[in-house]
């Protein structure tokens, strides 16, 4: 059988769903990994990570499923599924690498103060103290230089906007990787649903 026939198209979506499938099972536990060291104390970013771990494991489990039983309406479904998250993470990936300096620190600002847990984070991670201002008059922080007088501490946004443009160009730049993968797996799908399995009769439509 020559590579681009029934064969070939269906391990080539088995190896793609497996990956997927390794990288929901890689979301998941790096996310519980962190919560259960108390690494990150935001719930909704433990949950979040977990729930796009658990979707996107089930979409792989779907197509794989899908593949292996060469079955029409999984594999249409998981197009259509894997077509609306490129869309949508190619829009977001676009986004990432299109921010400017002035919209990066707006976003920043805006998530810091949305979330007093993602701020008790990375004051601890990074040990530093407030957003544009060190917290003072019996205002709490959790970095190690807070408790220390003879300790300056620096201040957040400035530890924060020295990495955010890296970050988010090597945010962007994965996004974009995984989008191309699965406008992949949606062409893989749409080829294999319309390939007649050789093993079967010659004349029937799958």
């Amino acid at each position: 059988m020559v590579c681009g026939g029934f064969i070939c198209t269906k391990n080539a979506l088995c190896a793609l769903n497996i990956v997927y499938v390794l990288v929901g099972l890689l979301l998941i536990g790096v996310a519980s990994w962190g919560k259960w060291f108390d690494l990150v104390s935001s719930i909704r970013v433990v949950a979040g990570v977990i729930g796009v771990g658990i979707f996107l494991f089930v979409v792989a489990v779907m197509g794989l499923w899908g593949a292996l039983k060469h079955h029409q309406v999984l594999l249409f479904f998981y197009m259509i599924i894997l077509f609306i998250v490129f869309v949508l993470q190619f829009s977001v990936s676009c986004a990432c690498l299109a921010l400017n300096k002035d919209q990066q620190n707006h976003l920043l600002e805006v998530g810091w103060n949305k979330s007093e847990a993602t701020q008790t984070d990375l004051e601890k991670t990074l040990n530093c103290c407030g957003f544009l201002s060190v917290p003072v008059n019996g205002s709490s922080c959790e970095a190690r230089c807070f408790h220390n007088p003879t300790v300056t501490c620096d201040l957040c946004s400035d530890i924060i906007q020295r990495y955010a443009g890296d970050v988010l160009r090597f945010v962007g730049g994965i996004g974009l990787f995984f989008s191309f993968t699965e406008i992949l797996g949606v062409w893989l799908a749409h080829r294999y649903r319309n390939i007649k399995d050789p093993r079967t009769n010659p004349g029937a439509f799958l």
